[in-house]
């Protein structure tokens, strides 16, 4: 359903070929918010990631899954590759499409270093809604410091990059490892230190 694999693991039968981001995403907010159960929802982004996410949110019970990107057409493909539940709405429309929904989801590039922000007026978006960004370079976005301020729970991106990367190192060296706190810490680290680097090079 994703169309991508990130997992490839050589048997004895031949490769399989696996996608562990669906499951980063949904676990990465799970995390903070167990009893997370999205019913309608607001997408920012149509590449490869939201695919991802879309599939993620489905299999959550997701009942409509509102979907605006700055090129409608890949939009409109994405929901036409992905089923039902999915409405495509004109970019210009996107601040209004947060009315009512209980998860807002940036799964473009804006807003990480180097980036624009993710142009976004949040007046619509119910204060309960959770607020979550798939960039994790800085941890603390435009778009996710500009919810927090106005009390929305918020989830940044590092642990869906932990948590999807945790299945793949089990079938590689037999040993799942832990995403917990300390981990989160070492990879912040890293992250921050290369978004330095990225910003001198630049």
């Amino acid at each position: 359903r994703i169309g991508a694999a990130n997992t490839l693991t050589f048997t004895e039968d031949g490769i399989e070929a696996d996608n562990t981001d669906a499951y980063g995403f949904a676990q990465n907010i799970r995390d903070a918010h167990p009893d997370w159960a999205p019913k309608t929802v607001a997408l920012i982004g149509a590449g490869g990631a939201s695919r991802a996410v879309i599939v993620a949110l489905q299999d959550a019970g997701a009942q409509e899954i509102r979907l605006a990107n700055r090129t409608r057409s890949r939009a409109e493909e994405l929901a036409g590759d992905l089923g039902d539940g999915i409405t495509v709405l004109p970019w210009e429309d996107r601040a209004e499409m947060l009315a009512g929904c209980d998860t807002l989801i940036n799964g473009t590039a804006m807003g990480m270093v180097g980036e624009p922000p993710l142009d976004l007026d949040l007046s619509a978006l119910p204060a309960s809604a959770i607020v979550t960004d798939l960039v994790y370079a800085p941890l603390e976005t435009p778009l996710l410091a500009m919810a927090r301020a106005r009390g929305n729970p918020v989830v940044d991106g590092l642990g869906m990059l932990l948590h999807q990367a945790a299945p793949g190192f089990a079938r590689w060296f037999g040993r799942r490892p832990e995403v917990d706190e300390a981990l989160r810490r070492a990879c912040a680290a890293s992250a921050s230190a290369s978004a330095r680097s990225w910003v001198t090079r630049a």
